[in-house]
């Protein structure tokens, strides 16, 4: 007979330091959503629950890899349209002046977290 402790100590054991679990969260998916969830849980190497559960909690918690990833895609875009704009004129064998490299460098710096943030807004397409 498994004594109220033994229970107590194995429930322990298994929350690891968190809080019990309580609430349920559900949604319905399609089959073949289903068939990309599973595999995707897989691959990770996890449960299906657990594997949602880490995915729905990543993705509700602010995260530092977001703003990474916007500091990083804001540095990519400055990139695109600074040699967009650079290699344009030497392309048509003109070089550029003093001035007007300094003020593509100003106009870069100005508006590529801007140009970034759109990119970043828009919706993905799946092909």
């Amino acid at each position: 007979m498994t004594s109220s402790f033994d229970e107590k100590t194995t429930l322990a054991r298994r929350l690891r330091g968190r809080s019990r679990r309580a609430v349920t969260l559900s949604t319905k998916i399609t089959p073949e959503e289903f068939e990309l969830v599973s595999a995707a849980s897989e691959t990770a190497g996890r449960a299906i629950g657990e594997w949602t559960r880490e995915v729905l909690l990543r993705e509700a918690r602010p995260s530092s890899d977001s703003a990474r990833s916007e500091k990083l895609m804001t540095e990519i875009i400055g990139l695109q349209m600074f040699l967009t704009h650079v290699l344009s004129p030497i392309a048509c064998g003109r070089q550029m002046t003093t001035d007007e490299y300094r003020e593509l460098m100003r106009n870069v710096k100005d508006n590529k977290r801007r140009a970034a943030r759109e990119i970043l807004a828009q919706p993905t397409t799946e092909d």
